[in-house]
């Protein structure tokens, strides 16, 4: 179906800039440079590629919508009530629910999105509150000229509207500007983030940049968080863009690698996973190492849905969609599925009902747009 905008709300770019939280410095220390240097990559013989299979495992069963530009977060509402869906590069937000128009509910004014020059930057990920029946808010993280920041908005009459900042200062550049949004099992609300280009922000402990960040719905900086006084849940991350809680509560997220290996990493609190000093499996008792790496070229992990024991994860450069069994804190062996059939794959995120839904993202600057691109598709996985 196509968009058949209706209402739209802009909201000034100068309410990003109010009510925020800002980040404190931690106890824990950062690596130091002989520290770094004395890490190297453990030389790893070429991944055989993942077992091709009939797509069995991956079906797609319908369209839910076309023509919105590079859709990036995604975020269900209760009961049958659709999804929210962002567009990076517009920063317009929309209310889908399938077999109905697709909705224009909101705008926000003063994010700042480079895709048109191959950036990364702009309306990224969503997160529903776990009390939105009560508080309506969907949490939002994005990009202003500055840094990358979590605002909320308040849903209401139909619209999106009453912005509040929530985090700001999260480093911004062209480059991995992570993006991911999620509340866990715990109720706090979790965040990727990139290091923005800047290797070495990934293993400084002051810096928001290359980890994942743990903070109340408030804002605040949870008491039991591994670093007294700090966001920061784990480090040593480059590019984390997607992650997902499986039924044992144990935190999963993909990365992004450079050149070398992209990565599926069980994330344990306190742990530093390495980069820029390693990436892939590694023997330095200081990092952590993945559960399961691929070849750059045939991956690009941009999100992650876990669905009955298995993880679904798009690949933006390897134009595919991979089946991964988690046993345990345990990845099994990867299958691939739907191989070039729609272009660069952005976003898995389940559905209620438990389909899934897949975005692509041919109109981010990177992909060759078809017709009706970008889309969301209904998946029916196994």
């Amino acid at each position: 179906m196509r968009i058949a905008p209706t209402i739209t709300v802009a909201v000034a770019a100068a309410a990003l800039l109010v009510g925020c939280a800002q980040a404190p410095g931690p106890a824990g220390q950062a690596a130091t440079a002989s520290t770094l240097a004395s890490a190297r990559v453990v030389p790893q013989p070429p991944l055989a590629p993942p077992k091709a299979t009939p797509a069995v495992g991956a079906r797609v069963v319908g369209t839910v919508t076309t023509g919105i530009e590079t859709p990036w977060g995604i975020a269900f509402l209760p009961g049958n009530g659709g999804a929210f869906v962002g567009s990076r590069d517009t920063a317009n937000i929309y209310l889908v629910r399938s077999g109905k128009p697709t909705r224009l509910v909101g705008h926000i004014s003063g994010v700042v999105s480079n895709g048109r020059q191959g950036g990364e930057a702009g309306l990224l990920g969503f997160a529903l509150s776990p009390r939105f029946a009560v508080d309506r808010q969907l949490y939002i993280y994005l990009s202003t000229l500055r840094d990358n920041r979590i605002v909320r908005m308040t849903w209401a009459g139909g619209r999106l509207g009453s912005l509040r900042t929530v985090l700001k200062g999260i480093p911004r550049g062209l480059h991995h500007n992570g993006g991911g949004l999620g509340f866990g099992p715990d109720g706090m609300l979790y965040a990727s983030t990139g290091e923005s280009g800047v290797k070495s922000l990934a293993q400084n402990l002051h810096s928001l940049g290359g980890k994942i960040l743990r903070l109340t719905p408030a804002g605040r900086v949870p008491a039991n968080n591994p670093f007294r006084g700090s966001y920061v849940y784990s480090y040593g991350h480059r590019n984390v863009e997607g992650f997902a809680w499986d039924a044992g509560k144990r935190l999963w997220a993909v990365e992004f690698g450079d050149k070398a290996y992209d990565e599926l990493n069980l994330i344990l609190p306190g742990h530093n996973y390495g980069w820029p000093a390693t990436q892939g499996v590694t023997r330095n008792p200081r990092y952590t190492s993945p559960k399961l790496v691929w070849r750059t070229d045939v991956a690009g992990p941009s999100s992650i849905a876990i669905v009955r024991g298995v993880a679904w994860i798009s690949a933006l450069t390897g134009h595919r969609l991979y089946r991964v069994p988690l046993i345990g804190t345990r990845a099994g062996t990867p299958r691939q599925y739907l191989v070039g059939t729609y272009g660069r794959i952005r976003k898995v995120a389940l559905a209620p009902g438990g389909l899934l839904w897949m975005t692509t993202s041919n109109t981010d600057g990177r992909g060759v747009p078809r017709r009706g691109d970008d889309r969301i598709l209904a998946v029916h996985v196994s």
